[in-house]
């Protein structure tokens, strides 16, 4: 019997965060936004949250390519949330 995910504690969650995380890390090129869709229970701020400190994790390790993967994929994210204000160009 699984749980609903909103019954989940949280450090449940936070193991769901880090297991879509390295599904999207393994994922083919441009498959992100299926992958997403799949978890999309899971997408909230906390997530992002998450994706960052993983891609701090991979920048002090040294897998830049990685880390700014994962910035990307966070960035998006909070746009989408509306975590992350667009910057109008207007003078």
């Amino acid at each position: 019997m699984t749980k609903d995910k909103k019954q989940m504690t949280n450090n449940e969650r936070q193991e769901e965060y880090f297991k879509l995380i390295d599904r999207l890390l393994r994922c083919p090129n441009g498959k992100e936004p299926e992958v997403l869709d799949a978890s999309a229970d899971l997408i909230d701020e906390k997530f992002i949250r998450t994706i960052i400190q993983v891609a701090t994790i991979m920048a002090h390790e040294d897998n830049q390519e990685g880390s700014k993967f994962l910035i990307h994929i966070a960035r998006q994210l909070a746009k989408q949330l509306g975590l992350y204000p667009e910057l109008s160009m207007e003078t």
